[in-house]
């Protein structure tokens, strides 16, 4: 049914598409987990410890600084974008596409002049050498101009989130022959920046032409007026600006205890973080696809759904996300350390401490993934911002007291409660929506 027409659901058919939007999620992720078992055991075994570090914090910083300059102008899509649709108005719709894409590039371009600077001059503390800052630059270019925001936000508003997976898919598929290819041309840090860039241009080439089939590329470039988006809906450059905000502490927080343990330990000591982190990571994946997938359907049903029909959204939200963690921390347990010797292998056997608690870390996060998925559809970005500069300001602290003892583990340690203090504000917030509303 297409979207235009259809009534908004309640809480039961929500949950029905969100699984079929989820289901649709997994299938590309399910191809990302079993592929990046295999590339990254490739690049691990062809760098070694040291040169795989390198490569870590390379690509974990230029990430960084994506995730830092990038609006999430798929969730401004998706809140802004609802109402235009199921009027009719292509107008509207078309406006709200342009706008979006102009902030995603301004962000780009933003974030290439920060690239320049940050690798002018801390280039050497990140471990970078000379001949390995034209690559970085040119990597880190390439990760901000492929930023796909805005045609992930125009196929989710549209319902067709198996184009989106089947573009997602593109990204494992394009490492796993790169790395291949690599590993038997020219097995460097260079080689592998190379191929992860062709990847991500690959990767965005197919959401596009995703777009551009359905006919959005064309209303795109031909609608004018973005600059009266602002009267045209009212708060949504504040709403822009708050889910970039909690987005870049939330995203971001993820990957800067990869560059603390370069900079304390070393990049052999970040090459083991890494491995540890890309497999825990998956988890936080899962938090982010629940979100999408749950995001368009939360937002038609707080629309035109009963007050009391939140108390119970909320709950229901939280008791399935909170037994996904459950069952995932259990399957860490059992199968995390053979994973975890086949990626890394012997020289990576050290991480397994590590992953256990950033595993803990990304199960406390996918349990409150609904609160925060429902905070933002009802435009309280702010307190999500709110709750995660806490969890940022807990792990720093907790970084500072436990990384002197523990070392690179004490880094992880400090994740996990980073993401125990937001879970804790998490539920609170929970609970008071329950309870009020608000």
């Amino acid at each position: 049914m297409d979207t235009a027409s259809s009534s908004s659901p309640q809480p039961a058919g929500l949950f029905r598409a969100a699984a079929r939007n989820l289901g649709w999620l997994l299938a590309s992720r399910g191809v990302l987990a079993v592929l990046s078992l295999f590339y990254l055991a490739i690049a691990t075994r062809a760098l070694g410890v040291e040169g795989f570090g390198r490569f870590a914090l390379i690509t974990g910083a230029s990430q960084t600084l994506a995730t830092l300059v990038a609006f999430q102008t798929w969730q401004v899509i998706i809140q802004y974008g609802v109402g235009p649709l199921a009027a009719g108005d292509r107008g509207a719709l078309g406006r709200l596409f342009r706008g979006s894409l102009i902030l995603d590039l301004a962000g780009a371009l933003l974030g290439g002049v920060l690239a320049w600077a940050i690798l002018t001059i801390w280039g050497e503390a990140l471990g970078i050498a000379p001949t390995l800052k034209r690559a970085t630059l040119i990597f880190s270019i390439v990760q901000l101009l492929t930023v796909r925001s805005t045609p992930l936000g125009i196929l989710r508003l549209r319902d067709r989130f198996a184009l989106s997976a089947l573009a997602d898919s593109v990204t494992p598929v394009a490492r796993f022959i790169g790395a291949i290819a690599v590993w038997l041309i020219h097995p460097t840090v260079q080689g592998f920046l190379v191929a992860w860039a062709l990847a991500e241009v690959l990767t965005a080439a197919a959401y596009w032409i995703m777009v551009a089939r359905s006919g959005d590329l064309d209303l795109m470039l031909k609608s004018r007026g973005a600059r009266l988006l602002p009267a045209e809906h009212p708060g949504i450059i504040r709403f822009a600006l708050s889910t970039n905000a909690s987005a870049t502490l939330g995203l971001s927080s993820k990957q800067l205890p990869l560059l603390l343990v370069g900079a304390i330990a070393g990049t052999a000591a970040a090459g083991v973080f890494r491995i540890a982190s890309q497999i825990a990571q998956g988890l936080a994946k899962l938090s982010q696809l629940i979100s999408r997938a749950a995001f368009p359907e939360v937002v038609r049903t707080l629309r035109d759904a009963p007050p009391e029909a939140l108390s119970r959204l909320i709950r229901q939200l939280f008791l399935a996300s909170a037994i996904a963690a459950v069952a995932i921390m259990l399957l860490v347990m059992v199968a995390g350390k053979p994973v975890l010797s086949i990626v890394g292998g012997r020289d990576f056997r050290h991480a397994w401490t590590m992953l256990l608690w950033l595993s803990l870390a990304g199960c406390l996060d996918l349990a409150t993934t609904g609160v925060d998925t429902v905070l933002t559809a009802m435009r309280r970005a702010g307190r999500v911002f709110a709750i995660r500069l806490g969890g940022v300001g807990a792990m720093f602290g907790a970084a500072a007291l436990l990384t002197p003892i523990y070392g690179a583990t004490g880094v992880a340690m400090a994740v996990t409660v980073a993401s125990a203090v937001a879970a804790l504000l998490m539920s609170i917030s929970a609970l008071q929506l329950a309870r009020t509303g608000a």
